[in-house]
């Protein structure tokens, strides 16, 4: 009967360490495959980019060693398989390269504010039936989310560009970035925003705001 028993146990140990280590081994290859992702994306782009005059600063990485990092995070995924990130791109001209990266980050900054603005109204959306609004009340949430994107854009504040690129334009310097922004924290200002504004606007209850916005009590 102990023989048995430590036979069964002996069993059970060899099935869980072979569980895991195939699932080890299953998160080495995936990430791998994205790496190969990232890494053949990162080539065609920068052979692209370079073709067409695009160039890192002094001190900085190679092209294709920050646009391969840049492929890496925008495959990231959270354990649910969604995106973990929202990315944005911003271009700017100017005569110098400080006014010009100045220009395509807050351009970079309303894309990614325009991209949770819209992230933020598919929630409500799907939510106002369970708020058992009015027609009207319903349209006029929409209308409030839906302008609430510069104010979203103000809450993100300063939002460091995960890469910047330079060319000469006409005597000019024109500057891309891109930014990533984690996309939970992303919905956490937008609810945040949009509460407030319901709540001055529409002058909602909270238990309602909570129902449109999706935070259960």
């Amino acid at each position: 009967m102990i023989m048995k028993k430590v036979t069964l146990l002996l069993s059970m140990v060899f099935v869980a360490s072979a569980t895991l280590m195939q699932a080890q081994q299953t998160e080495k290859e995936l990430k791998q495959e994205i790496k190969d992702k990232a890494i053949k994306e990162a080539r065609k782009e920068a052979k692209s980019m370079k073709k067409d005059g695009w160039s890192v600063s002094q001190g900085s990485l190679p092209l294709e060693k920050i646009l391969e990092n840049a492929w890496m995070k925008q495959y990231m995924e959270d354990e649910k398989g969604n995106p973990m990130y929202i990315t944005a791109d911003g271009n700017g001209v100017a005569q110098t390269k400080s006014v010009a990266e100045m220009q395509a980050i807050e351009l970079a900054k309303l894309q990614l504010a325009g991209l949770i603005q819209s992230n933020i109204t598919s929630i409500v959306e799907a939510n106002i039936g369970n708020a058992q609004l009015a027609p009207d009340d319903a349209a006029s949430v929409t209308e409030v989310v839906q302008a609430s994107k510069n104010i979203i854009a103000t809450e993100l504040g300063y939002v460091n560009p995960f890469f910047k690129i330079f060319r000469e334009v006409n005597k000019n310097m024109e500057c891309q970035v891109r930014l990533f922004y984690d996309v939970t924290q992303s919905l956490e200002i937008a609810k945040k925003v949009v509460k407030k504004e319901l709540k001055e606007k529409l002058e909602m209850h909270q238990e309602t705001i909570d129902k449109i916005i999706g935070i259960d009590k």
